[in-house]
């Protein structure tokens, strides 16, 4: 009797690299965005879409305070149009981040989540700033 891993079959090779290399242009992790900050190769806007105490008792250095349901156009008329915003929220308990995301790509911004958020930060060991 199979498990139920493996109970149904995972997709062809072919199927599974189509979906999983289309995951890279939805998503970036912890990881780069940390390597992108510390060697000074930024060339997005991160964006903490969580509540602002959240944000003060702990968020990535150098993220913006955007709460999602505050994502509107007039916020973003300082951005190019090509301007790409990476969004996170707590973690992945926590929808504030795709629902940022969905609110930057309905007006037509190039966005990606970074996964993990604020958890999956703390996880890889990085440092918090506050205030």
């Amino acid at each position: 009797m199979p498990s139920a891993v493996s109970a149904i079959p995972a997709a062809p090779s072919e199927q599974a690299l189509i979906h999983f290399a289309r995951a890279f242009g939805f998503e970036t992790d912890c990881a780069d965005v940390h390597d992108a900050l510390s060697t000074g190769q930024q060339d997005f806007v991160l964006l903490d879409t969580r509540s602002a105490a959240l944000y003060a008792q702990g968020h990535v250095p150098g993220a913006l305070h955007l709460p999602h349901g505050k994502i509107v156009e007039p916020k973003l008329r300082d951005y190019p149009a090509d301007t790409l915003f990476v969004v996170y929220c707590a973690g992945p308990h926590c929808n504030g981040a795709q629902r940022g995301a969905e609110r930057l790509a309905r007006l037509g911004r190039p966005v990606k989540l970074m996964t993990g958020g604020i958890a999956g930060w703390l996880d890889e060991g990085f440092a918090l700033a506050t205030g």
